[in-house]
């Protein structure tokens, strides 16, 4: 396994899929802490709600641009795909929550808790995306 590994960090094209995830991640990023400031201050839900809900809008978007952008030559069945997105967001969205309370927990400002914790995660979505969702 450390082989294969080795092996795919020095291919080029997957340091391309990397920067394009990081794109999409990016746009991602900034759609989560606005859907999680307006959701958090204007509607007054509670921090995880919040959390769950603008996780599920930034999901989405991310969905479609690395479909049709990050991973596009790697596209199959768009509904075996999503449901396979599907999976590895829920459980991005696991430690995304934990990390969430936990930073809470430790006093930190709810904004900039759910800031850290969705850089936290996105090494464990890129891979499960990679390596599961939109596999060849």
């Amino acid at each position: 396994m450390a082989t294969r590994a080795a092996r795919a960090l020095r291919h080029p094209g997957n340091w391309v899929q990397l920067g394009k995830f990081s794109l999409v991640g990016a746009s991602g990023y900034l759609v989560n802490l606005a859907v999680y400031g307006v959701l958090l201050r204007a509607a007054g839900l509670h921090y995880l709600a919040a959390g769950a809900c603008s996780f599920v809008v930034a999901a989405t978007s991310n969905y479609y641009w690395n479909r049709h952008w990050t991973f596009r030559r790697q596209r199959g069945d768009v509904y075996y795909q999503g449901l396979r997105f599907l999976v590895v967001s829920l459980v991005a969205l696991g430690a995304n929550l934990g990390v969430l309370h936990l930073l809470v927990s430790a006093g930190l400002d709810k904004l900039g808790a759910q800031a850290i914790a969705v850089v936290v995660v996105m090494p464990l979505n890129f891979i499960g995306n990679k390596l599961w969702s939109f596999r060849r």
